[in-house]
């Protein structure tokens, strides 16, 4: 609402102006009455007051204050990587000073006349530059830097406090009239909410500090609805409650939880389900983007183009798997939350099982691992990212989850990563000699030799990588030395494409860099 209050105040703006333009008699009639307003006013004018005024002056409407209020703003959001905020907010803050600046121009209205102005002034006063300035900055502060609820809340009070505390300044010194402030305050408040609800609203683009990953999606609020009648008109189920999982080992979804509703077939029981968004995919082509440009072209790197690609070829894989007998989650199909936009994945939650980073691992769990990465062999599979987040122990039965990745007809190469890392993961819980002697029962030395040779640093999960650093022990040095000696697979790949990718993004930041410099020379 507080939205379209602002979008109605500008237009009302627009057609006064308009109007004042065309119609001298009522550009006259403004005129009559700044002046016998700011006359009333100035006639409080005191010696320590004006001291007072001059001094509030000279904090909030001088450009340097307000220009280290905008770099603090920026850098704060470039640390935080709170780019799509960064970009609203530079947009705001071009915007409103572009506006004010031709508006100026083009009304064309003189300082205010027939009372003593103190202090110093440059170009016409409608609307008042300085605090149209300092007004898109600090909503664009309010709402890229506060959360949402009482910490913006209070953003806003202060903010408004700040105006209305200038704006007194300013007529008291008689620097401005009366409504060159409420059209810079209509443009300079305005323009930053509209764009900021529209660009970032908050059911999408939260700000929050707490510490989450971007691919975390809150799942409240109209999202959590959405999500509910999503659900019960296309799958049929009835959700009790959708609450986050296994937030610490997925960086590429919002895993969930939901309790869903007894029916006619099945008792009430829970589900699990990835939620996709745009975000994701755009996470996947930067992702894949610097594989190439820091590997070359390793399997399968081609990224997705949509979110409906996403979901149609996990929900693809889990059919595929479960056909094929690997202990995988039975799929349920996937809802459209928002079309082209959101999508939700739901699936077989394993009830009572703990990740195999947190179970015993005995002789079946660990046979089961690898017994399970022979049956993704024999049937021409790679899973692609073997990491104890992806492995549940339930009743010393290894499953399989996250399929994600999941490639039919891989590569040898990419097949031997999936059996070195198995190892690893299963090596952590135990211990190296162990897993070697299991796993020729399955696989010969050579094929074992092979995939640690092939497992070098990204081969293996980021999370493999960080319990292995944790655990102390060299278990890659001790696998390669209970297998035949091989020399190590290189992952570096190059290629004309590879090059060509490297120069484009050299180049487009270089065009970044320059853009940047320009628009602060604005924002400034």
């Amino acid at each position: 609402m507080s939205g379209r209050i602002w979008v109605a105040l500008a237009s009302i703006l627009v057609v006064i102006v308009v109007f004042a333009l065309v119609s001298s008699s009522l550009r006259g009639g403004f005129d009559r009455w700044n002046f016998l307003f700011l006359r009333r006013f100035v006639s409080i004018r005191a010696g320590w007051v004006t001291t007072l005024m001059l001094g509030i002056n000279t904090g909030l409407a001088s450009r340097w204050p307000i220009r280290i209020l905008r770099l603090a703003t920026i850098l704060a959001l470039v640390g935080f990587r709170r780019w799509r905020h960064l970009l609203t907010f530079l947009i705001s803050v071009i915007v409103v000073e572009v506006a004010a600046y031709q508006l100026s121009i083009f009304v064309a209205s003189p300082r205010p006349a027939g009372v003593r102005i103190i202090g110093s002034w440059q170009g016409f006063s409608f609307p008042s530059p300085p605090l149209a300035a300092l007004a898109v900055t600090l909503v664009g502060m309010t709402y890229s830097l506060l959360p949402h609820g009482l910490p913006r809340s209070s953003g806003k009070w202060v903010a408004g406090a700040t105006l209305l505390v200038l704006w007194l300044a300013r007529n008291y010194l008689a620097l401005d009239h009366p409504t060159d402030d409420v059209a810079a305050v209509i443009l300079g408040v305005g323009l930053p909410v509209v764009a900021f609800r529209l660009i970032t609203p908050n059911e999408v683009f939260p700000v929050t500090y707490r510490k989450a990953r971007a691919a975390h999606l809150d799942v409240g609020g109209r999202r959590g609805e959405a999500i509910r009648r999503a659900v019960q008109d296309q799958l049929g189920l009835t959700v009790l409650e959708a609450k986050p999982i296994g937030m610490e080992g997925s960086g590429g979804s919002t895993p969930l939880r939901l309790r869903v509703a007894a029916s006619n077939e099945e008792p009430e029981r829970y589900l699990f389900a990835k939620l996709y968004a745009k975000s994701h995919v755009r996470a996947d082509r930067s992702y894949k983007l610097g594989r190439t440009i820091l590997y070359g072209a390793l399997e399968d790197e081609a990224p997705f183009q949509t979110v409906r690609r996403f979901v149609e070829y996990e929900d693809y894989t889990l059919l595929l798997l479960n056909r094929l007998g690997v202990p995988t989650p039975v799929p349920f199909g996937f809802v459209e939350i928002t079309p082209e936009r959101e999508y939700m994945i739901v699936m077989e939650f394993f009830d009572g099982a703990r990740e195999i980073g947190e179970a015993d691992v005995d002789d079946a769990v660990i046979d089961g691992g690898l017994r399970l990465i022979r049956q993704l062999w024999d049937a021409g599979i790679a899973h692609r990212d073997i990491k104890p987040a992806n492995l549940m122990v339930r009743d010393g039965k290894v499953l399989l989850i996250d399929v994600f990745f999941v490639q039919v007809r891989p590569s040898p190469w990419r097949q031997a990563v999936d059996l070195a890392n198995m190892m690893l993961v299963l090596a952590l819980r135990s211990d190296a000699k162990r897993v070697y002697e299991h796993a020729l029962e399955y696989f010969t030395k050579d094929e074992i030799a092979e995939a640690f040779a092939a497992t070098r640093g990204v081969a293996s999960p980021t999370q493999v990588r960080a319990m292995l650093k944790k655990d102390g022990r060299d278990l890659m040095g001790e696998f390669r030395a209970f297998a035949p000696e091989r020399a190590p697979v290189a992952i570096q790949r190059w290629s004309v494409r590879r090059i060509a990718l490297s120069l484009a993004v050299l180049a487009g930041a270089a065009l970044v860099v320059l853009v940047v410099v320009r628009t602060w020379t604005v924002v400034a």
